[in-house]
């Protein structure tokens, strides 16, 4: 167990948990989609509702992993087009919509330059730019056409990864079997995509720590939230160290095919409401945020009406918030973080 706590602590975020009250309090661990997860749930029929989890999370991994063959994703980037079920093609609908939101600073087609770097495989390199640039007039989600729906085809040579999105439509699944349920709450962490719902065990509202980039062990604040989505991105977890002593971590640039240069460390965004994929919008923008850099970012927030909430942890040692979790924003005393509240 202590283990296991230390991989979720080492997760983009940690859950204060609270202790068990009266109500029955139930947890699943599991590891799926490449990463650590836990699920909490409360109240009546926590353990079919956990049940229900489980298999819904294993049914996506095996339909939407690049890197399981008999996938849908991997029939669709074999043969270059396919006719998928539901889940998958509203995920694809969903990550299509939101790629030309950002102007293509997230994009699922990142994927031949994914293989390229294998940045997170056990056999990462620096690829020439000679080989970049081959790859990329293949990356571009105008290269995706999605049909009556469930239909998918890809221009020739052009692939997708959804693992940038994917744990974001679990966590959406995760939603909706919690409000179709009898529980007074419920939390599911996807290692860095989290859902609370209802309240915890004490009856008040879950406690979402953002972790500091600069301490596996650390956080800078606290967000106090009900039916909420809270996904954060920085390239602090997850890169390699090529032979010249260069850091370059996983998160690609789909403009210029390297790893991203960026101002900020961490980026966080809150999205509220259990249904209609805010946990998958939560997701991408999280991913394309971070791409864009600071001012991008805000510039963003903006133009989309503020219809988001956001927590930016910048290189020069900046938290920056929005309005709409000032009143449940939780500064860490003591830290020499300077936090900073957007103005609307």
């Amino acid at each position: 167990m202590k283990r296991f706590a230390c991989l979720i602590l080492a997760a983009l975020m940690a859950l204060s948990l609270a202790a068990c009250g009266t109500q029955k309090r139930e947890t699943l661990e599991l590891f799926a989609m490449d990463t650590y997860m836990t699920f909490v749930a409360i109240g009546d029929g926590a353990d079919d509702v956990l049940t229900d989890l489980s298999r819904t999370v294993n049914t996506l991994e095996s339909s939407l992993s690049r890197t399981v063959d008999t996938s849908e994703v991997s029939r669709l980037n074999r043969d270059g087009s396919a006719v998928w079920d539901e889940d998958g093609a509203q995920l694809l609908s969903w990550a299509l919509q939101h790629s030309q939101e950002t102007d293509g600073a997230f994009d699922i087609t990142i994927a031949p330059l994914v293989e390229l770097w294998g940045i997170t495989s056990d056999s990462p390199r620096v690829p020439s730019q000679a080989e970049i640039d081959a790859l990329l007039p293949l990356v571009g989600y105008e290269h995706v056409h999605q049909s009556e729906f469930c239909s998918i085809s890809l221009d020739e040579g052009c692939s997708v990864d959804l693992g940038g999105i994917a744990k974001g439509y679990a966590s959406d699944c995760a939603a909706v079997l919690f409000h179709r349920s009898a529980l007074t709450g419920g939390c599911a962490n996807l290692g860095g995509n989290v859902y609370v719902y209802g309240t915890n065990a004490q009856n008040k509202p879950w406690s979402v720590a953002i972790q500091d980039p600069a301490d596996s062990e650390g956080y800078v604040c606290t967000l106090s939230l009900s039916d909420a989505f809270v996904v954060t991105s920085g390239g602090y977890q997850r890169y390699f160290t090529a032979p010249d002593g260069t850091v370059y971590q996983h998160i690609l640039d789909p403009k210029t095919g390297y790893p991203v240069q960026s101002d900020l460390t961490s980026v966080s965004v809150v999205t509220r409401g259990g249904f209609g994929g805010q946990g998958t919008r939560a997701d991408a923008y999280s991913t394309a945020l971070y791409v864009m850099g600071e001012q991008a970012a805000v510039d963003f927030w903006r133009a989309q009406d503020m219809s988001f909430d956001m927590v930016l942890i910048t290189r020069d040692g900046r938290v920056v918030y929005t309005p709409g979790l000032a009143d449940c924003f939780n500064e860490k005393d003591g830290t020499a973080y300077v936090y900073q509240l957007l103005a609307a």
